[in-house]
């Protein structure tokens, strides 16, 4: 089983309040899971989390994070002024984008932040966009290609979109040298949900080497490399969670035989914001045809991830969390589609209407992707605080905010 940091009964009387389906964040398990990937850095001085926005874009959460000295990931002009608002500003903000509107480059120079440049092009694309002249500092994504395949949501490097190549890498930097840059940054991610530890290692040992390559070829110094993300979850209960402090030791390791004196950087999301995150539902049907399937009143629009890549995650029904599985059944949503699941022929206890289940590991990348496919309104969020009480962070959507973006009298 997986714990959950709540009971059925205060599950219960939450939703005499609050309707189902809604997602409910617990802000210790978020605090603890950021304090002890910060702890698997901390020989580093100036080691930085840049929070993926991406995953978890609530300002209450992003507050958090702040208060726990973590920067912003951002990836559009909306989670640049998301940041803005929560007091992320300057170089606590890493813009990484890729196929970037002019306005986005604009915003982020406003804000002072690293901007992330995915492109060879966009370095020209960049100077126009900002009137003729480049930030002071610059940093550029590599994709490295064939160095190694990496099975993974993002797949081979090599059918990435994203990066710069090898070779592109070497002239880019010559490029922003000679046009008055500078200080340099370097970026890579080419994995992700990873959970063998050697694998950060190698990523390291990469990036590390590339960097001195650099330096010598072409005459500047490397102020930070930002190893990315890709730092996984255990979403399954028998799965042996990434050990972070290895992690963090091996990258020492490789640090220091390099003799490295650079700044580490990383920019997780999942790993940081999943645990924290539940998705509560309740039953509303029963069928049984050529299957078994239980129908809840949330769906694909509220967490994509199971339909969109048959991506697990772990279920318990609050009523028997500890009971034996005895049935086999498909847990499905109301949406016109037939990926529309959140569990596939999976085991559970005995499930009746009424019965609240409780979808771990949401916190990243659950309500962020949601949509409106089929008329269907985002779910409220809801934050349990430290001190025990329940915060509203996000109200529910109505009809009337589904309908207000239309221009016509309908």
């Amino acid at each position: 089983m997986k714990p959950l940091p709540f009971t059925r009964d205060f599950i219960e009387n939450l939703t005499e309040r609050y309707p189902t389906p809604f997602y409910l964040y617990d802000e210790r398990t978020l605090r603890r899971t950021a304090q002890n990937f910060a702890n698997a850095f901390a020989w580093n001085p100036d080691f930085k989390e840049y929070f993926a926005v991406k995953a978890n874009p609530n300002p209450a959460l992003l507050e958090i994070l702040h208060s726990e000295n973590f920067g912003g990931d951002c990836s559009s002009l909306p989670e640049l002024v998301l940041c803005q608002r929560v007091g992320i500003t300057g170089e606590n903000i890493m813009f990484t984008s890729n196929n970037t509107p002019a306005a986005e480059y604009v915003k982020a120079n406003e804000l002072d932040a690293i901007i992330n440049l995915d492109d060879i092009t966009h370095i020209d694309f960049l100077e126009k966009s900002l009137g003729g002249s480049l930030p002071e500092l610059l940093s550029f994504r590599w994709n490295p290609g064939n160095l190694r395949d990496v099975q993974s949501v993002i797949g081979n490097p090599v059918e990435a979109k994203y990066g710069l190549t090898t070779e592109q890498m070497f002239e880019a930097y010559k490029i922003v040298k000679q046009r008055g840059v500078k200080r340099f940054g370097l970026h890579t991610m080419v994995a992700s949900n990873m959970l063998q530890p050697e694998f950060f290692r190698f990523t390291a040992k990469s990036v590390f080497e590339f960097v001195l390559e650099i330096e010598r070829q072409v005459g500047i110094q490397i102020e930070f490399v930002n190893l990315g993300g890709g730092f996984g979850v255990a979403y399954r209960p028998d799965q042996t969670p990434l050990d972070m402090s290895r992690v963090g030791a091996d990258i020492q390791e490789e640090y220091d035989k390099a003799k490295m004196t650079l700044k580490i950087f990383t920019e997780s999301g999942r790993y940081i914001a999943a645990e924290s995150g539940t998705l509560i539902t309740r039953v509303i049907h029963e069928k049984n045809t050529y299957k078994r399937y239980v129908g809840v009143d949330a769906c694909m629009a509220n967490l994509m991830r199971p339909g969109m890549y048959g991506a697990y995650h772990h279920i318990t029904v609050l009523a028997a969390p500890l009971a034996e599985r005895t049935e086999t059944v498909d847990i499905v949503g109301s949406l016109c589609e037939n990926c529309d699941k959140f569990a596939v022929n999976r085991d559970l206890p005995a499930i009746g209407i009424g019965d609240l289940l409780a979808i771990h590991d949401a916190g990243a990348h659950g309500y962020a992707m949601g949509f409106q496919y089929n008329g269907k309104l985002r779910c409220a969020e809801l934050l349990l605080q430290e001190d025990g009480n329940v915060r509203l962070i996000r109200r529910a959507e109505t009809m009337d905010d589904y309908f207000a973006t239309f221009t016509s009298r309908h």
